[in-house]
């Protein structure tokens, strides 16, 4: 055994490339990644844009000051001068993991791994013997010098620079020799997510990882770094005084069309974390192709929707993603106008959802067996436990009893709130992630009543996703663009989310699904969706949605086909303000509702005009109406079930209640009623009657004013303005 194991070292080593092998691939490996667009078919689709060419200018190791050595060393290996090729510690986590525990890579493996084109980018046990035997060679027939010089020449510091010197130009227009103590700690910093730190958004949480968390990190390593490596680092006291440095502006691509550099960001980040060991360093230099399921015309028409809107604020957020139900494929998206400047308003920006979240509590009551046709108070203004405050409906108008199709077309506030606590709030959430919304989204607020009217703050890939669950007869798909990557030998590569996207996940029944989309469909029939009905006249489910005093407007909804959110927002926070218009009159159902039918018919022309399931009625009819009190509404006598021999004679009633019906006998006044006394006294002149209701009876009537019963009574309101 003893032998044998001897022997297969041998000869694993001997086929082992070396360094000639290694400083060859480093010239030839990098190359730009291609993105493409959908195709039609099994054709493929035209080249959206690539990477850009890859910027390398190699330096020689005396042309690298010690002040980058050092940065580079304290961020990744204190014990560069004195470690072997390879990480004791490291490999040993990677063999008894079977290859799934990663970290503990020298410089010298971390070369190995990502420039040498023999290596899958897989966390594997075969990938990480193979990278072993490679960093051991290297370490032989190498000096430690020649090693950290090929590194540098090689790796990749985003903004398009491969290597040490295009790094230094690309960050602070300068040469490498250039380079203080901070710029080189800076350029240390970013190597372990150069996609991430390479342009981050102003406050944003890139941007406040570096400068909060990071940068104190690197400051902390240089002085270790100094205590190992006196010649190298930084004493404490010189560490303490580093400062921030900051980089000079960049332009990721000089492109006429802005979203084309959302779309390189967005399948960057998406590839990193669908598919395992892959960067954002491969993808800009490894010559990947990118099949995605974004269509270009419907990318021009998320953009072009916005248009119908009158003049808005400037820091205006216009949210639209689209999502396919059947397959989870995103087929479009609007990111924004710069990609340089303002974060993607569609995949990352998030704002309140207002009552556009009410759908996960319906689809979770129904899931509950709670009954469409359940009955629930929608009167407003309602008190509720826990909450410090009454909850109104919008213009706190009162609905009267309301089923939960009624309260969802309508939007009512209070029947809502009534309906996740009945179902619970944790199970409204948990339901909401499985449908499609991101886990982070459901901690974005205090958990309770409130969700049911938005309280969460979700971006429109998220809206998009969880309606698309409903649209799929209750099937989730995970949301995605990037189809198919294919690396430069022509191996499609697997993600890890593969088997969720051929099969999906059934998250409620159809019968549930249907029934939950027979209620958004009133919303556009016959609630204040309506502005969203297509001019085709196909079936539309959806849901508009306003937070309080404008903050947001959303209009989510899908055909079978096709699931879109649409949100309006401001990066500031603020109301939204367009021209002529004021907070109380904007509402998703008049202003992102448009956009959605706009660019919804675009997206629908041609397609066939598919039908929604009928509704099943799932669940049991349950009743949550307040006791009614006898002193309020007189109660209807039950009719007997034999007819009995002699009349029934009615009940009496206090002659104080406005509700009594009976009268005094007109010939004869009660020696109590004073009013009728002074009648009969005014020499019988009764004078005309007035209806008490009316505002010109000077008649004070007890009570409450309004219709009789018969006429309205039920719903305590004859007029029902718009609501959202």
């Amino acid at each position: 055994m003893i032998i044998g194991g001897v022997a297969a070292f041998a000869v694993l080593y001997a086929m082992t490339p070396d360094a000639d092998d290694l400083g060859h691939q480093a010239d030839t490996q990098l190359s730009a990644t291609q993105i493409m667009w959908e195709g039609e078919g099994d054709e493929d689709g035209e080249v959206a844009l690539t990477t850009g060419e890859v910027n390398r200018i190699p330096v020689d190791f005396e042309e690298i000051p010690d002040t980058v050595i050092s940065g580079v060393l304290a961020a990744e290996q204190h014990t560069f001068y004195d470690d072997p090729g390879i990480s004791i510690s490291g490999t040993a986590r990677a063999i008894l993991s079977g290859g799934e525990a990663g970290g503990g890579s020298t410089i010298t493996q971390q070369m190995a791994r990502n420039y040498y084109s023999g290596l899958s980018q897989e966390q594997t046990l075969q990938r990480k013997i193979r990278e072993i035997f490679i960093s051991l060679k290297l370490s032989q027939q190498l000096e430690q010098d020649q090693i950290l010089e090929q590194y540098l020449n090689t790796i990749y510091f985003g903004r398009n620079a491969s290597g040490i010197e295009a790094a230094a130009q690309a960050y602070f227009d300068k040469s490498v020799g250039d380079l203080d103590e901070a710029e080189g700690a800076f350029i240390g910093m970013i190597i372990q997510q150069p996609s991430a730190f390479a342009n981050p958004e102003p406050g944003g949480p890139h941007d406040r990882a570096m400068r909060e968390d990071r940068w104190p990190y690197m400051k902390e390593q240089l002085v270790e770094l100094n205590q190992i490596e006196p010649e190298l680092g930084l004493s404490q006291s010189e560490a303490q005084a580093l400062e921030f440095p900051e980089p000079v502006e960049y332009d990721p691509e000089e492109v006429d069309d802005p979203k084309l550099a959302y779309v390189r960001n967005a399948v960057i980040d998406e590839i990193e974390r669908r598919y395992e060991g892959i960067t954002g360093a491969d993808i800009a230099t490894s010559g990947y192709t990118v099949k995605t399921s974004l269509d270009e015309d419907l990318m021009d028409a998320a953009g072009e929707a916005f248009d119908v809107l009158p003049d808005m604020a400037e820091d205006t957020m216009r949210g639209l993603t689209a999502v396919d139900p059947g397959t989870g494929e995103i087929k479009a998206f609007h990111g924004g106008s710069d990609a340089a400047e303002v974060i993607n308003n569609s995949l990352t920006h998030q704002t309140q959802a207002g009552s556009a979240y009410k759908p996960y509590v319906l689809t979770a009551a129904l899931q509950d067996n709670i009954s469409m046709r359940s009955m629930f108070d929608g009167d407003s203004p309602q008190e509720f436990p826990g909450l410090q405050s009454p909850v109104q409906n919008a213009g706190d108008v009162s609905h009267g009893p309301v089923d939960l199709v009624e309260s969802t077309a309508d939007s009512v506030n209070t029947s809502y709130v009534e309906l996740a606590i009945r179902v619970g709030e944790q199970n409204v959430d948990d339901l909401a992630v499985e449908m499609g919304v991101h886990p982070d989204r459901v901690e974005t607020s205090v958990r309770g009543p409130l969700i049911a009217l938005g309280t969460h703050q979700v971006n429109s890939l998220d809206m998009a996703s969880g309606y698309a669950t409903l649209a799929a007869e209750g099937r989730h798909f995970p949301s995605h663009m990037v189809t198919e990557l294919v690396d430069r030998e022509g191996n499609v590569l697997e993600p890890e989310d593969a088997d969720e996207l051929a099969n999906g996940t059934e998250v409620v029944s159809n019968d549930v699904a249907a029934d939950a989309t027979h209620a958004l469909t009133q919303v556009v029939e016959n609630g204040g969706g309506s502005s969203a009905a297509l001019p085709d006249g196909r079936p539309v489910a959806g849901k508009t949605g306003t937070s309080s005093d404008a903050v947001s407007a959303w209009f989510v909804g899908y055909t079978p086909q096709l699931s879109t959110a649409v949100s309006l927002s401001r990066f500031s926070g603020e109301p939204l303000q367009f021209d002529g218009s004021v907070a109380e009159e904007i509402f998703g159902g008049t202003t992102s509702a448009n956009v959605w039918r706009e660019f919804m018919a675009t997206a629908m022309e041609g397609q066939d005009h598919q039908q929604f399931p009928p509704p099943q009625w799932v669940g049991e009819e349950e009743s949550h109406l307040p006791s009614s009190s006898p002193s309020e509404e007189p109660e209807e006598e039950e009719p007997t079930e034999e007819p009995s021999e002699e009349p029934t004679e009615p009940e009496e009633c206090d002659p104080h209640d406005p509700e009594c019906e009976l009268e005094p006998d007109p010939e004869e006044c009660e020696w109590w009623d004073i009013a009728c006394q002074e009648e009969e006294d005014d020499d019988g002149d009764e004078g005309e009657e007035c209806d008490p209701r009316s505002e010109e009876c000077d008649e004070e009537t007890p009570g409450i004013p309004g219709p009789e019963p018969g006429e309205g009574w039920e719903n305590n309101s004859l007029i029902r303005p718009e609501r959202d």
